[in-house]
């Protein structure tokens, strides 16, 4: 039981970690009414969750990269404040692109990760 909790919370403590180094960077070199940040953030984890998810790569691995890293990685709670920051402004454009692609992107990359790690875990 130990041994799982460090997982997670090795993998959390890098997971955000990456969050918010790829957040900054983004944000300084690509400022933007649309959060570019969070989106590339939570597309990436959709996929590479998907992989995890699809291979055979066991209990450890998952609790690491999956429950520890992917959970701090991704976030829901950032989107939906952007979300509500966007309405706020009225940008109605990049609202529905923002919720259109975060949701239907997500879950494609989701999905071919899914797919991909089925295909690596069968190798």
């Amino acid at each position: 039981m130990i041994g799982h909790l460090l997982l997670v919370a090795s993998g959390g403590f890098f997971g955000a970690c990456a969050r918010y180094g790829i957040s900054v960077w983004m944000n300084r070199r690509f400022p933007s009414a649309m959060p570019w940040a969070t989106l590339i953030i939570n597309l990436t984890g959709s996929f590479l969750l998907g992989l995890l998810a699809g291979g055979a790569w066991g209990d450890a691995v998952y609790l690491l990269f999956g429950t520890g890293f992917m959970g701090a990685y991704t976030t829901f709670s950032t989107f939906n404040v952007e979300n509500v920051q966007l309405i706020e402004k009225k940008e109605w454009k990049i609202l529905f692109l923002y919720i259109g692609g975060s949701y239907f992107l997500g879950i494609l990359l989701a999905y071919a990760g899914f797919v991909w790690g089925t295909t690596l875990g069968n190798g």
